[in-house]
């Protein structure tokens, strides 16, 4: 059983469910230590006073908030307990909202919710089902670790989940980075959407990090003594330039239908033809357009197919 990371209640009106935190995702990822190369041996970071150039112990050391460059006050954790967080304690739901105009962009860390104790089962469950039969999902305000953040509450497998999120201020606008907008033929558009609809899969659940794959291989050839597995002819994918934007989806569409088990044989919606020498400068802004959205679309999709995780 994970560890419970913070345990309080859910204020739902008048109702408190008392409840228990535990984090809803995994670290799969390799970690690896910083060592001296001549010896192997262990390389730790010291924290060490600027002034005295003595190292420090953790009791040694505080909280300071830089007033100026030569002012700098401390602030002790008996002072930020002391302040007043009416959600030190409680995840107070504050309102409810469809799913669908939340932004992905502001969810963060994600957390189970278990309720603490049989007493908490019954209005865990009014809670569970009431989210469940209204489609909605609950906005609610918490404080770990002396902040107060914002939170987003749906269900689960029966599970009620937290969602850590972003305030909105702390998100950026995306309109500076947006390119000129270029001009595309409906075609292009049609073909993009038929290459997205070729694309599109029932289930993610089967993908895998095969960067820690060949981690792991790579570590465990080193371990035995032997000489770390090399790529294959043609693994390596070198990033391509976009002659021509049709002919290039023509082609993705003709190789997705191929992986499916379909026929590719009519994947070309239409024959292309010469392009105007004043039409160069368009196709060039085209294929930087295709790129964008190409990415914006990847972003997308792995943020609703992944399991979101801490603010």
């Amino acid at each position: 059983m994970p560890s419970t990371i913070w345990s309080g209640a859910i204020s739902f009106g008048l109702v408190t469910i008392p409840i228990k935190a535990i984090s809803a995702t995994e670290d799969h990822s390799i970690h690896f230590r910083q060592v001296h190369l001549a010896d192997m041996g262990r390389v730790r970071t010291r924290k060490v006073c600027e002034i005295d150039g003595e190292a420090v112990s953790q009791d040694e050391i505080g909280r300071g908030y830089e007033l100026t460059k030569d002012e700098t006050i401390a602030v002790t954790d008996k002072e930020l307990d002391q302040m007043p967080l009416p959600t030190a304690k409680a995840i107070e739901i504050v309102g409810f909202v469809d799913a669908d105009t939340i932004d992905p962009v502001r969810i963060g860390d994600s957390y189970y919710l278990a309720a603490d104790g049989q007493v908490a089962a019954k209005p865990y469950t009014l809670l569970r089902q009431a989210l469940e039969r209204s489609d909605k999902v609950a906005i609610a305000k918490f404080a770990w670790h002396n902040r107060e953040r914002l939170g987003l509450l749906r269900v689960r497998d029966n599970a009620i989940v937290l969602h850590a999120m972003r305030w909105p201020d702390e998100i950026r606008d995306p309109a500076e980075l947006a390119p000129k907008e270029p001009v595309l033929d409906e075609k292009e558009i049609e073909q993009a959407v038929q290459l997205a609809d070729s694309m599109t899969i029932d289930d993610i659940s089967g993908f895998r990090d095969a960067y820690r794959d060949a981690l792991e291989e790579l570590i465990e050839a080193k371990s035995e003594g032997k000489e770390p597995p090399q790529p294959a002819e043609g693994e390596e994918q070198q990033p391509g330039q976009v002659v021509d934007l049709m002919a290039a989806l023509n082609a993705s569409v003709k190789q997705a239908k191929e992986a499916r088990g379909e026929s590719g044989e009519h994947a070309t919606v239409h024959e292309m033809k010469p392009r105007k020498k004043a039409a160069k400068k368009t196709v060039k802004k085209v294929a930087a357009k295709k790129t964008t959205t190409k990415k914006t679309a990847t972003a997308a999709k792995k943020s609703a197919g992944r399991k979101p995780r801490s603010a």
